[in-house]
């Protein structure tokens, strides 16, 4: 019988989503072995695309704000289940915004409140929200002054990507304002908006509280609870079963570096594998901080030929050890 390998890849930011750099690992791991596509997230852009391949469900949709205001089309999930899934860059997502525009002193989480009161007009079972991947750093301040008390009493879980703090080195403003943005001045500012915020101060520590530009924090500030996103979406999608029944897992990111270890979808499969003893490859379109990781060419262009050429380089090494 043929070695099994599984291909369970999150997103490379901006370049393939987590499904399509599955599907050309798994392409390159089948010219040698079976392959299996798992696609992963933990809360991150794409978390409720990934649900929605491993659980099915119906697409839902609202017309919002974007970060600066303009109307922008946000979808949602809802699951078999009644759970509602919904990714906050749907909505205010720093994609949504043009380079030149990027601007986390003006950007505001108001549209994801909107999105969040059609959602709860819904009456789901409870409410699933992904807090990466956004141009925003107010501590959901915009998304607080929209849906007021009307998300009290609601079961709401939190999927953090991180396990930031709300301040500090690591926090909001100073360790992700500047991939939104904002300028050493703008980041300084952003950090004494934060701080200034008296109703997060009880969540400040909080590990999450900083995902999503202080979303967290924001979030806990109205009873809802932090998770960790990469955690509870292996965990939903079944990731160890399929994982036990593989020789190989290969799993990665656009970008490896201190920050994929702080919580990031691949370092979760990584984790896991360990417990199960499954052997596990990480990959990075680009690798960084002196993380042990196999790089890609980190040309853009040529990323989905990289995967395939990657997946073809493990599947014969996987069917050679066999």
């Amino acid at each position: 019988m043929s070695p099994l390998a599984l291909a369970s890849p999150a997103s490379l930011k901006g370049v393939l989503d987590s499904a399509s750099a599955a599907a050309h690992l798994a392409a390159g791991l089948r010219r040698w072995v079976d392959a299996d596509e798992l696609p992963v997230a933990d809360g991150g852009e794409g978390t409720a695309a990934v649900l929605h391949a491993a659980l099915g469900g119906e697409w839902q949709a609202a017309r919002v704000s974007d970060p600066l205001g303009l109307p922008v089309t946000a979808r949602w999930l809802a699951l078999p289940d009644g759970t509602a899934v919904v990714d906050s860059a749907a909505a205010v997502g720093l994609p949504l915004v043009g380079v030149n525009e990027r601007d986390p002193l003006r950007a505001s989480t108001r549209g994801l409140g909107e999105l969040l009161l059609a959602i709860l007009a819904t009456d789901p079972r409870e409410v699933l929200v992904g807090v990466g991947g956004t141009a925003t750093v107010d501590g959901g301040a915009g998304m607080r002054e929209v849906v007021g008390p009307e998300l009290r009493g609601a079961r709401v879980r939190v999927l953090c990507d991180v396990r930031s703090p709300l301040l500090g080195e690591r926090g909001a403003a100073r360790a992700f304002g500047p991939q939104k943005g904002a300028d050493p001045d703008a980041v300084e500012e952003l950090e004494r908006r934060l701080a200034s915020l008296a109703e997060l101060e009880p969540f400040r520590d909080l590990p999450g509280a900083g995902a999503g530009g202080g979303l967290g924090a924001g979030f806990a500030a109205l009873g809802a609870e932090l998770c960790d996103g990469a955690t509870l979406v292996l965990d939903t999608i079944g990731f160890a079963e399929r994982a036990r029944r593989a020789d190989l897992v290969v799993t990665g990111e656009g970008t490896v570096d201190r920050t994929t270890l702080e919580g990031k979808a691949p370092d979760a499969v990584l984790r896991r594998c360990a417990k199960l003893d499954v052997p596990c490859v990480l990959f990075g379109g680009v690798v960084r901080d002196g993380i042990d990781a196999r790089p890609l060419s980190g040309n853009v262009a040529s990323a989905a030929e990289d995967l395939a050429e990657l997946g073809a380089e493990l599947g014969r090494a996987l069917l050679e050890r066999a």
